[in-house]
């Protein structure tokens, strides 16, 4: 089974619920897909044990074949190329524009003159460890990069099918949130009882809903803010799997680095309780 773990905004608490979760139940595999701002080892501590760096594929242009007809420009749907021609001389330059390419290669199939190769650049790595005596694989995006898409999909290469599998998913709805999120079975929602949570909430659901995979929430802080989650929850028939009240213990804990199933021993029951939950939602 393949549970995510995301949330419509930062700050909500999902690593926390992703890590409790983890450390509560067995044969587990963690993977953190936050690859631009991952924290889930600062909590479980994993030895690592693989490094690999993780590259993209980008059009190289080979000057001496190219007769900038423009057809590469022409099929880039990411406009990550751009072709520029003196009409007098015949001459010109192409363009290429990395952090625009998605690797589709519809460059380097198409060109006429078969004047664009292949090459590779690293765009982060991916690491391979035990935390606790569990599996762990996260990614960490280089500083500049601006797509984290393709890491993440190479993170999620690592998945075991033998195992439960938890992701922890970035913030928000946008793309690094759909590619992690697909293929899961299930997904958690964490949230905050406050109008922010509840709007950021329903960009997910929406997402959610989408892609056609079944979500329950974890209400955060869940005695501190308003019912507009709750209530939210009823009317659109998700469940709401888990309540964890505002505790300074667990705060202060998590200040530390310490994974809050450590500090609070019943929250085992209450996670595995929830993995019950889920499984029989699916």
């Amino acid at each position: 089974m393949i549970v995510s773990v995301a949330s419509g905004k930062g700050g909500t608490g999902k690593t926390t619920v992703a890590v409790g979760l983890a450390l509560s139940l067995n044969n587990v595999q963690f993977l953190d897909c936050d690859v631009e701002e991952p924290n889930a080892h600062l909590f479980l501590k994993p030895r690592i044990t693989e490094t690999s760096p993780a590259f993209i594929s980008i059009p190289d242009i080979v000057e001496e074949r190219c007769d900038y007809c423009g057809e590469c420009q022409r099929v880039c749907a990411f406009n990550s190329i751009a072709v520029l021609k003196n009409p007098e001389t015949g001459k010109g330059s192409v363009l290429v524009f990395d952090h625009l390419c998605h690797s589709c290669g519809a460059c380097c199939i198409l060109c006429p003159r078969g004047a664009i190769l292949e090459t590779k650049k690293q765009i982060g790595v991916i690491e391979k460890g035990i935390a606790r005596d569990f599996p762990f694989v996260h990614g960490k995006l280089n500083i500049g990069e601006v797509m984290s898409t393709p890491l993440i999909r190479q993170v999620k290469k690592e998945i075991d099918p033998k195992k439960t599998v938890i992701i922890d998913a970035p913030p928000g709805t946008t793309c690094p949130v759909i590619e992690t999120v697909k293929g899961s079975d299930f997904c958690i929602l964490v949230t905050e009882p406050t109008p922010f949570g509840l709007n950021d909430l329903t960009l997910t659901v929406d997402v959610l809903k989408t892609l056609g995979i079944p979500s329950g929430i974890v209400l955060n802080r869940s005695d501190i803010g308003d019912d507009g989650v709750a209530s939210f929850a009823r009317e659109q028939d998700i469940p709401l799997l888990m309540n964890i009240p505002f505790d300074r213990d667990i705060a202060s804990a998590y200040s530390m680095g310490v994974p809050m199933v450590d500090v609070k021993k019943d929250y085992v029951y209450l996670f595995r309780n929830l993995f019950a939950r889920i499984g029989k939602a699916i």
